[in-house]
């Protein structure tokens, strides 16, 4: 069964505007795919990628299984990584990653619908053909946003699945990675360790540019269908502890960016 979870959130990324009468999300550089709200990384995130992939090949426990948010600046920020397994010679799987809407970002609730990623056959073509498949579990944010409540369930919604998945899977892989964004990133944290704080926007779980989470099983049960019941200590599948809470020793600048 699964039992390390390991969660980064993308590099430093270019910025966005948006008009919040209009919906209209602006970018000064242009992103890859076309999309203003799907920026790339900047030169200095693709450098802080670059150091979170030595850092995630010193694991304790080797990532088998890879699986990513959408937008572009997640995929980018696990190439160096993947370069790195492929010129190694990598494991069958673990050098592909899986692209999962599920774990895309969180936008706030608006009258307009927020970018979406595009679709999976694109970026796979045009961009990163390491990408493994498209989406397994149909857990898709609203495009006009969602609560802070309505994040945390969405998180509880696509973990369950993924962990799930891998349980079943007949390779019965053991440490699996995610690439996400801050708020979901701090969601995962709570929704793994059943810890929600009273007030949302308390600092528990750390987000910085390219940190590092890391989160063990509690527990050997499975994941279930039923996935709302995880707070109060529970947590997801059995319940998981903390070992690394957004760690960035490994970067050059440390912690940036923090929520």
């Amino acid at each position: 069964m699964l039992d390390t979870i390991y969660v980064v959130r993308h590099g430093f990324r270019s910025n966005w505007v948006v008009d919040p009468k209009s919906g209209k999300y602006t970018n000064n550089i242009r992103s890859p795919t076309g999309i203003d709200g799907d920026p790339a990384l900047t030169s200095y995130g693709v450098e802080q990628s670059k150091q979170l992939a030595q850092r995630l090949t010193k694991m304790d426990d080797p990532i088998e299984t890879i699986y990513s948010s959408p937008f572009y600046r997640c995929v980018q920020t696990l190439k160096p990584f993947i370069q790195g397994l492929y010129e190694e010679g990598s494991p069958p799987g673990s050098s592909t990653v899986k692209y999962e809407h599920g774990l895309g970002e969180w936008f706030g609730i608006a009258d307009f619908e927020h970018p979406q990623p595009v679709q999976y056959e694109v970026l796979q073509a045009e961009h990163f053909p390491f990408l493994a498949q498209g989406t397994l579990f149909g857990v898709i944010p609203n495009p006009k946003g969602e609560s802070i409540a309505g994040l945390h369930d969405r998180v509880a919604r696509i973990l369950n699945a993924i962990i799930q998945f891998e349980d079943r899977r007949p390779e019965q892989p053991r440490a699996l990675l995610i690439c996400t964004h801050a708020a979901v990133m701090i969601a995962i944290g709570r929704v793994l360790t059943g810890h929600m704080p009273a007030d949302p926007n308390e600092e528990d779980f750390r987000c910085g540019t390219c940190s590092l989470s890391e989160y063990k099983r509690k527990s050997p049960l499975r994941a279930r269908e039923e996935w709302q019941d995880w707070e109060n200590g529970i947590g997801i599948a059995g319940g998981w502890d903390v070992a690394l809470n957004g760690d960035c020793s490994y970067l050059s600048n440390g912690e940036e960016r923090t929520w």
